[in-house]
């Protein structure tokens, strides 16, 4: 940015020069604008990546259409090519547009809008591309990104320039009927029309392939932002431990990033599209504006002869204002209403997920009756928003349609008495209409899209939201099982083999302790049983030595480069084939055949064997036992050096436990296991016992007790 800055200073230098030469006032303000476009220009280096590439292209296009514009000022322009020298406001405009970009970066709403949007921008992942006909090529993402942002925007306003010719051609024809000159007639419409109605259609379906390419690659990426940023580092679990107010993460990865890139199906406004639109609206409105007011230089007020200079613009101007006060007026409570909408159909769709997944247990308990009044609940408070929408939108829509329907005859209201009294023609009258609808559709730009830019603003509000919870889940203090022991309880060459907590201190989320002055060593190969009553933090502790429990003090040492694996009462079962149940987290097809088998016979789910490959919820088709026998399964299949059970067997009769306990201790020998349970049998397969013990201040603590040998 600072070498382009360099170059608008450069041009604003040779427009001050040439404001010399010519005395030209519209050249004097073209140089002090791009004096000022440069001083930006040399700023934007520090706002948003995004905003970045549109101030770059107008500063470009400052230097490139205020030299043309110079050279045809001084003199140097073919005469041959008079016809298409380019409009003086033209440069003027652009330049403006570049300081707009950087005034607009500080503004809240936006900085919220491109903190999201410049992660894409500022990536340095490597991506592979391919232009029809052309072969694939390797690219940086974000250069690519900016490649496709900046050919959308100089093809949309090709799209305006386009516009703007077509209305000389409207005036033109419709002069030519007036005038029944039939030669003009055709050559208008064969000669200038078509052509340019072929080009703006073939620009048109170019936008939208390349604009739905850069939507697709653009969601695809921030989709794999967020869900590698919720999952990352235990986040998802931390946000759910701290009970933050980011509801229904699901939906926000799904579809709020869509929505807030391209607007989705429900209203097809996003980041992109509103950026792009609002570019559009404002070349348009200062290229119409420049023709209105020409068009109106010597109107007088109606049935008056007092001459108004630009009187369409000013009239335009102000109508467009009321409007979009009393718009903002009537519509201004439709962003929170929107966001509530979204949050309570979310919450309507889990919950109905929610009685899918426990269809069962809701079955047993007789639950149906309860579970309709929650669900008529939840979908009452999905319709009394949706009124509430209604209600605003009803007073939105009989205005905005009001004034729409209003808008249409106001220019040919202004323009008649001039039309009647023989002043201008009908194809001036034509474009004067055409003129100021383009200005005021332009100046009317947040009444047209109101309900579109408020249903955005709750999709940003969502992200905004999500991406606090994620943060204060990430920064959760700085406990953290580390990897060095410093404790005389071990000699030195085991220190790296054991796992040991030293002043260990647990807090629940809401600071209270549960665990105090824990001092232990796990030794390879070992069975401990650890016990006491529920609610002293057996559970609690065994995820701190897992290293996904954030609250606490002290030290835990893990040794380095082993496996640990936590199985909890109630395991996970994925959705999906049983072999990926089994396997899970690994890939479903890094054990051989025969080993997966031995280990369902191992596990006594033989059973279960020729349904390897059958796709179902298995959560809900096994029994509470065997989903903890298939857990069971997925150890023996990791051999992990350290094994915790979290009453991982507790839904097993005692026969079974103590078949599953064996086989453990034959299948992984090499695994330290520590158990937590409440039966006294477990005594017995494990060759320490440790409890918790209540202390005087209403915390636990670690104390070790006699036990016998584990079994033979």
């Amino acid at each position: 940015m600072q070498l382009l800055a360099l170059i608008v200073v450069l041009f604003a230098g040779v427009g001050a020069v040439a404001g010399f030469h010519t005395g030209d006032l519209l050249v004097w303000l073209l140089a002090a604008t791009s004096a000022l476009c440069a001083v930006t220009t040399w700023q934007s280096r520090q706002i948003s990546s995004f905003l970045k590439i549109f101030a770059a292209i107008f500063a470009v296009e400052t230097v490139i259409f205020g030299s043309l514009c110079l050279l045809d000022k001084v003199g140097l322009w073919p005469e041959s090519l008079a016809d298409y020298a380019l409009p003086e406001s033209l440069p003027l405009t652009v330049a403006m547009f570049a300081i707009l970009v950087y005034a607009v970066s500080f503004i809240p709403v936006v900085r919220s809008m491109t903190k999201i949007a410049d992660r894409y921008f500022e990536t340095s992942d490597p991506t592979i591309a391919r232009v029809w006909p052309f072969p694939a090529f390797g690219a940086m993402e974000r250069r690519l990104a900016a490649t496709m942002i900046v050919f959308l925007v100089l093809l949309n306003q090709a799209e305006v320039g386009i516009d703007i010719r077509l209305s000389f051609f409207s005036r033109d024809w419709f002069n030519a009927i007036q005038a029944k000159d039939e030669h003009t007639f055709w050559i208008q419409l064969f000669y200038v029309f078509i052509p340019w109605a072929f080009i703006y259609i073939a620009a048109v379906v170019t936008e939208y392939v390349i604009a739905s390419t850069l939507v697709i690659r653009w969601r695809s990426w921030l989709n794999n932002f967020y869900v590698d940023r919720w999952l990352d580092n235990h986040t998802h679990y931390r946000m759910q431990l701290l009970g933050t107010t980011s509801d229904n993460p699901d939906q926000r990865i799904s579809e709020d990033i869509y929505r807030f890139i391209d607007g989705g199906q429900a209203s097809g406004y996003g980041i992109y599209t509103f950026t792009i639109l609002l570019i559009a609206k404002l070349s348009s409105l200062v290229s119409y504006a420049i023709i209105l007011w020409s068009l109106s230089a010597n109107f007088t007020l109606p049935y008056y002869d007092i001459a108004v200079p630009g009187f369409l613009f000013w009239a335009a101007l102000f109508y467009a204002g009321v409007g979009t006060f009393v718009t903002h007026l009537l519509g201004r409570s439709l962003t929170t209403l929107a966001f509530k909408q979204q949050r309570f159909e979310a919450d309507y769709r889990f919950s109905l997920a929610r009685l899918r997944e426990y269809g069962e247990q809701i079955a047993l308990l007789l639950g149906e009756e309860a579970e309709k009044a929650t669900l008529k609940q939840r979908f009452s408070s999905v319709i009394g928003n949706y009124y509430q929408i209604v209600t605003t939108r009803k007073k939105l829509t009989a205005f905005t349609s009001s004034y729409g329907m209003v808008s249409q005859f106001i220019p040919y209201f202004l323009a008649a008495p001039f039309y009647f009294a023989g002043k201008i023609t009908f194809g001036v009258m034509s474009q004067t209409a055409s003129a100021f609808m383009s200005v005021n559709s332009a100046l009317t730009f947040f009444i047209n899209y109101y309900v579109s830019l408020a249903e955005f603003k709750s999709v940003l509000d969502r992200l905004t939201s999500f991406d606090a919870a994620i943060e204060k889940a990430q920064g959760l203090g700085t406990f953290r099982p580390r990897g060095s022991f410093p404790t005389e309880a071990l000699p030195e060459a085991e220190i790296m083999t054991h796992l040991g907590l030293e002043n260990l201190k647990l807090h629940l989320p809401d600071g209270s302790a549960i665990v105090e002055n824990a001092n232990l060593a796990f030794r390879p190969s070992e069975a401990a049983l650890l016990t006491g009553p529920s609610g002293s933090g057996k559970s609690t502790l065994l995820r701190a030595l897992s290293g996904i429990w954030p609250f606490g003090e002290g030290t835990i040492a893990r040794p380095h480069h082993q496996h640990l694996m936590l199985l909890p009462q109630k395991p996970y079962m994925p959705i999906g084939t049983l072999r990926s149940a089994i396997t899970y987290p690994a890939d479903p097809l890094a054990f051989e055949e025969e080993t997966v088998r031995e280990t369902l016979r191992a596990v006594k789910l033989e059973r279960l064997i020729d349904k390897l490959d059958v796709e179902d919820l298995w959560a809900q088709r096994l029994s509470g036992g065997e989903q903890q026998r298939l857990a069971i399964a997925r150890a023996l299949l990791a051999k992990p050096d350290w094994l915790f059970l979290d009453e991982a067997t507790s839904a097993m009769d005692e026969t079974l436990e103590a078949t599953v306990y064996k086989t453990l201790v034959e299948k992984l020998p090499a695994t330290t296991i520590v158990s937590i349970g409440h039966r006294s049998s477990l005594i017995h397969f494990h060759s320490r016992h440790i409890e918790m013990r209540g202390t005087q201040e209403g915390s636990f603590t670690l104390v070790e007790i006699s036990a016998p040998k584990a079994a033979e």
